[in-house]
């Protein structure tokens, strides 16, 4: 049985939810690291309800902070795939019961539904979002990357027009967590398997997102869902 998972959300301003939008934060945080996005997104996206679930574990390194799963560094810093595609498959129960239970809440498909991940919770959003039994309406990911690029004929989540979900990332090119270049990896790799892939670089930005890359997130998002933008 799937773990249960739960975190903070934010109603839409115009009453009846039309989309619903969930953030996947970052390894060490929790759900109330990205559910402030939204309010700056309410604007773009004001017929959608927003949920930031708490990753299932206590982080390891940081125990006030959760993760999706846990990572460990050799002596020689390097990070071994296995573990990163290990973790990925052992959360995603979890979390695809979670978006399960709230289209279920708002009376919603995965047609109407985006995941917007950071870091780690990129890693999940990519995992989970193409391996949908429908694919959602768009994926954001934010300085995170692709696991297990070798894996991605995988990625079958179609929409009910046999179309894949589109795909954002941003991330800062002075990334030293993640390095910048598991943007392109990612990039080259979604192209390679059809799934359409748009990339955004934040110029002197780090582990982090920045206005212009919040900004990008959102019109992508509304593009995504159809929605029409303010004049």
């Amino acid at each position: 049985m799937a773990q249960i998972i739960d975190g903070p959300r934010l109603t839409p301003r115009g009453g009846k939810a039309k989309q619903l939008v969930v953030f996947l934060h970052g390894y060490g945080a929790d759900g109330n690291d990205l559910i402030d996005i939204a309010q700056q997104w309410q604007s773009l996206l004001p017929d959608t309800a927003f949920a930031s679930p708490h990753a299932p574990d206590r982080c390891i390194q940081s125990p006030q902070g959760r993760q999706w799963f846990s990572l460990t560094i050799s002596a020689a810093g390097l990070r071994d795939p296995a573990e990163y595609w290990q973790g990925v498959n052992d959360a995603s129960p979890a979390l695809n019961s979670f978006l399960d239970a709230e289209l279920a809440r708002y009376g919603l498909d995965d047609s109407r539904m985006a995941l917007v991940g950071f870091s780690q919770g990129t890693m999940m959003a990519l995992h989970v979002g193409l391996r949908r039994t429908k694919a959602p309406a768009a994926i954001v990911g934010y300085s995170g990357m692709l696991v297990g690029p070798d894996h991605i004929n995988e990625a079958k989540a179609r929409n009910a027009q046999g179309k894949t979900p589109p795909v954002l990332l941003v991330h800062g090119d002075q990334d030293d967590v993640v390095p910048s270049q598991a943007l392109f990896m990612a990039s080259n790799a979604l192209g390679e398997a059809n799934i359409p892939c748009q990339w955004h670089l934040s110029e002197g930005i780090g582990h982090g997102i920045d206005g212009p890359g919040l900004m990008h997130g959102g019109l992508f998002l509304a593009h995504s869902f159809g929605v029409k933008l303010p004049v």
